[in-house]
């Protein structure tokens, strides 16, 4: 399970819990934090929040991870682990998701307009488009 702390993320953290509830599985919790981008000397959009350093993006990171995970515990689903990625969600999260040899991932859309995706992408089409494992996109429209 991809989080960002969107309400996208947040609605495909809903979804994930379903889905393993009814299997009685676990999920697993990342983010991916791009040091490349958080680095190139000055601030950037990220999200709803200005990330000023790598390390204001470490930190949040860590503290989406950790509301992830009592979100998910909270409603008794297992947390197998927590991984804080670094580099390009839609190469380190594949990579990840194959290494860990995960049954699917899912990851929230915020359905942004289309000029904003061609301009900055969209890591939910990204991740369909770059792994064989199967991807939940989660839309929150």
């Amino acid at each position: 399970m991809a989080t960002d702390g969107s309400d996208a993320s947040e609605a495909a953290v809903d979804h994930a819990c379903r889905l393993v509830e009814r299997t009685g599985g676990s999920v697993s919790l990342v983010h991916a934090v791009n040091p490349t981008v958080s680095a190139e000397g000055g601030s950037r959009r990220d999200g709803d929040r200005l990330v000023q350093s790598v390390a204001d993006a470490e930190e949040r990171g860590e503290r989406l991870l950790t509301e992830g995970e009592r979100r998910v515990t909270d409603r008794g689903v297992d947390v197998a682990d927590t991984h804080l990625l670094y580099g390009e969600p839609t190469e380190e999260i594949p990579a990840l998701a194959a290494e860990e040899s995960y049954d699917g991932i899912v990851v929230g859309h915020r359905g942004l307009s289309d000029r904003y995706e061609r301009v900055l992408g969209s890591v939910a089409k990204g991740l369909v488009g770059r792994t064989d494992i199967p991807v939940t996109v989660v839309r929150d429209d």
